[in-house]
């Protein structure tokens, strides 16, 4: 009887604990996560063309102006609350207004050491991409505040939350230029390819410094257009040397991509920091809205060598123009790994959408066989697949493919999607023996 007694009474003291009383009942806690989100790799400078940038790996500093303002974007998977707190510091005191969905909440920075200052409760209606603003009311030192970290908190935010997490592997910079996405055109591989064509066509308005849209990727190199600068804009063809590394000084003699021949206007040279080999670019003043075609030839030249050439057909010119004939050492190949992409090679421009379309793709064989490529692979590059960064999208649209990222979109492409274009069935027209 003794020991029923004591099983009775843990079995009750059981339910005591496992199910308590109103009375005694703690407050529970749906979502405790707080994410500590660095500005170094998240956060991008607005009217910092004369001040310069003030993005570093530490996150914002030397903010002196007071039309600068800085966003920062994280993406949620939940709607609901947002606690924001900023870590913060300055040399004597600022006041300084963050702004998160049309709401805004001024907050006051003392003190020379770092430390959070809370900003108060966002309501988040949706899930996606959120801007956080930060900008200047006054400040009476030098400065308005260094900015390290965000801190985050609330029922919007759990693990799943989306941003650039820290630096390791420099994903500070890879974070700030964005995703690259990539598009992959499946072909027989008994093919022996010799000619690969595509068509670009960038929309108005989507020709964005830092943009390199390439329309003919290969095992060994690509060929495509890019935006330099306001004033410049380029056609760009690399080879990469079989030798693998980052410093194109390092790569032995009998390893090197020798030029063969190139076109007027070309200039060329060496790469390197993603491999290295040989490169030719053409300034030309390409216009957004306007469809290009390119043209790769392949061809095994017998003695254990592969000649690549690259051909860019502008309608401004009428014309089919050589950019560059290369010759890879070690390399006994046909055209293969058939794919194009789109970049931002500039991490200041990695806040801006860009979109790019390619249509009419088709591979000619060393009999002179011509063969639609009307499918296409999509896929992403790490800072993606790490989801550091999720503004990227590939599909068809108007019969053609497109690739789309960065800018902070909301939807966005599972990796590996299949698409299918409608087939054409129109042939390039080419007369291979009168290109230059």
């Amino acid at each position: 009887m003794k020991s029923y007694s004591v099983i009775l009474l843990l079995h009750l003291l059981m339910h005591v604990i496992i199910k308590p009383s109103n009375v005694f009942s703690l407050p529970v806690h749906y979502n405790d996560t707080t994410v500590s989100v660095p500005a170094g790799g998240n956060t991008w400078c607005m009217q910092c063309e004369e001040t310069g940038n003030m993005i570093s790996n530490k996150g914002i500093q030397n903010w002196t102006q007071q039309e600068t303002t800085f966003e920062t974007y994280v993406r949620v998977n939940n709607a609901g609350t947002l606690k924001v707190g900023i870590n913060a510091k300055t040399d004597k005191e600022s006041i300084l207004r963050l702004a998160i969905g049309g709401r805004n909440k001024d907050l006051t920075i003392k003190g020379t050491l770092f430390k959070v200052y809370e900003a108060g409760t966002f309501e988040i209606k949706d899930t996606g991409y959120i801007k956080i603003t930060v900008s200047g009311k006054q400040k009476k030192g030098a400065y308005f505040a260094d900015i390290s970290t965000f801190e985050l908190s609330g029922t919007a935010i759990n693990a799943a939350t989306a941003f650039v997490k820290n630096n390791e592997g420099n994903f500070f910079y890879w974070g700030r230029r964005g995703p690259s996405v990539h598009l992959n055109y499946p072909f027989a591989d008994t093919i022996k390819a010799e000619w690969f064509y595509n068509e670009i066509t960038v929309p108005e308005k989507q020709d964005v410094i830092g943009s390199y849209y390439m329309a003919n990727g290969f095992g060994e190199g690509y060929f495509g257009i890019q935006v330099n600068s306001d004033s410049e804009r380029r056609v760009l063809f690399s080879v990469w040397s079989p030798f693998s590394t980052d410093d194109p000084k390092s790569i032995p003699q009998d390893m090197r991509i020798t030029l063969l021949k190139k076109g007027e206007g070309v200039q060329t040279g060496e790469f390197g920091n993603e491999g290295s080999g040989g490169q030719s670019f053409l300034r030309y003043n390409w216009k957004a809205g306007v469809t290009y075609k390119f043209l790769l030839h392949g061809l095994p030249d017998g003695n254990g060598n592969t000649v690549f050439t690259a051909y860019f057909f502008a309608p401004e010119k009428a014309e089919w123009m050589l950019i560059a004939s290369f010759k890879r050492p070690k390399t006994n190949t046909y055209l293969k790994r058939f794919h194009s992409f789109l970049e931002n090679f500039i991490p200041e421009q990695g806040d801006k959408t860009r979109k790019v379309l390619f249509s009419n793709q088709w591979i000619c064989d060393d009999n002179g066989n011509w063969t639609e490529l009307a499918n296409a692979v999509f896929t992403y590059d790490n800072t993606a697949a790490k989801k550091y960064r999720m503004d990227y999208a590939g599909g068809v649209e108007e019969d053609k493919f497109y690739l789309k990222n960065c800018g902070f979109f909301n939807r966005y492409t599972v990796y590996k999607s299949l698409f299918q274009r409608k087939i054409t069935s129109n042939a390039p027209d080419i007369n291979f023996n009168k290109l230059p």
